[in-house]
C-alpha cells in the first residue's frame, strides 16, 4: 500500500500524531484474523501512514477475554519503550472511524532483508541460529533457522516478558534504516505460559549482560506505583500485570532464555 510521507518514529511528536491526528482509513489488510485497517493519520502540517484495529473488529478467542486485544497491543509497546529496546513501533489507543482501537505507526519493512530461512543441511551456518524441522514436502524436511541477530535476541527476552503467544515471521519488519520492528502483540500477557515463538535460537542460553541489566531496571519499574505499572494497570488486569512481575524474576533467577514448556505448542501456526 503507498504511504504518506512518514515523520521519524520513536518520539513524543509521533505519539501525539497517532493520537490526536484524524484518522481517514485508506485500505484494509485482509490477511489478518481481525479487523486491520491502514489508515493515514493527519494533525496540523504533519502526516502519517498507521494501522488502526477497533476493537470492535476483534473475534472472540477463548483464552482472552473479549475486547482486550487492542490494550495489551498498548501494553506491550510501553514494556518494549521501558527496556529502552524501542522494538515496538508507537502505539496508542484511540477513538477511530470504528470506535475506540489500537493505532500504532505504520513500519514499511525492508524487503530484501532476510531474518528466517528454511536450509537443507543439519546444522545451521555461521549467523544463524537452528529453530527445528519443518515439514516442506510429503517427503522432505528441511531445517527452520533465525538470523543470529542482536535485535531478534533483544526480541525473544521482550517476548518472554510479555507472553508473546504468537510471534510468527511476518511479524518482524526489518525497516531499510537497519532497525527491528516486532507488530502484532494482541495475544500477550495471559496469565498462563503461552509462549509460542520462532525465536527459539537461544533456547537455555545464558541471557546477555545488556538483557539481565534491562530485566533488573524492569523489576524496579514494575513496582506499584511506579509509572510503567502505574501505566499497565489502566491496560491489564492486577493477575496479569503480577505475572509479568513473575515472569522478570523468573528470568533474573535463571539467568537464562527460557525453553518450550511442553504445556503448549512452541510453534506458531501458520509460522509466517
Amino acid at each position: 500500500m503507498p504511504a504518506p510521507e512518514r515523520i521519524p518514529p520513536g518520539s513524543m511528536t509521533v505519539l501525539d500524531l497517532l493520537t490526536k491526528g484524524e484518522l481517514t482509513v485508506r485500505g484494509q489488510v485482509r490477511e489478518a484474523s481481525n479487523a486491520v485497517l491502514y489508515c493515514s493519520v493527519a494533525y496540523e502540517d504533519q502526516e502519517a501512514a498507521c494501522v488502526y484495529k477497533p476493537i470492535a473488529g476483534e473475534r472472540p478467542l477463548w483464552d482472552f477475554p473479549d475486547g482486550t486485544l487492542a490494550q495489551r497491543e498498548v501494553a506491550a509497546y510501553a514494556l518494549s519503550e521501558a527496556t529502552g529496546w524501542g522494538l515496538v513501533p508507537p502505539t496508542v489507543l484511540r477513538d477511530g472511524p470504528y470506535g475506540e482501537g489500537m493505532c500504532q505507526l505504520w513500519i514499511e519493512a525492508d524487503p530484501e532483508a532476510s531474518l528466517l530461512a528454511l536450509v537443507e543441511d543439519e546444522e545451521p551456518s555461521d549467523g544463524w541460529k537452528a529453530v527445528g524441522l519443518a515439514q516442506v514436502a510429503e517427503d522432505r524436511t528441511a531445517l527452520l533457522v533465525h538470523a543470529d541477530d542482536p535485535d531478534l535476541r533483544r526480541l525473544a527476552v521482550l517476548d518472554a516478558v510479555i507472553n508473546n503467544g504468537d510471534r510468527k515471521g511476518g511479524h518482524l519488519l526489518p525497516a531499510p534504516d537497519g532497525r527491528l520492528y516486532a507488530i502484532d502483540h494482541g495475544v500477550t500477557f495471559h496469565v498462563d505460559d503461552k509462549l509460542r515463538t520462532l525465536l527459539w535460537g537461544w533456547a537455555g542460553e545464558p541471557l546477555p549482560d545488556e538483557a539481565a541489566e534491562v530485566l533488573s531496571r524492569l523489576e524496579a519499574e514494575l513496582a506499584d506505583g511506579m509509572p510503567l505499572a502505574t501505566r499497565l494497570a489502566q491496560l491489564l488486569t492486577a493477575a496479569e500485570i503480577d505475572a509479568v512481575r513473575a515472569r522478570v524474576t523468573r528470568l533474573r533467577a535463571t539467568g537464562r532464555h527460557p525453553e518450550p514448556s511442553g504445556e503448549w505448542p512452541a510453534i506458531p501456526w501458520p509460522p509466517v
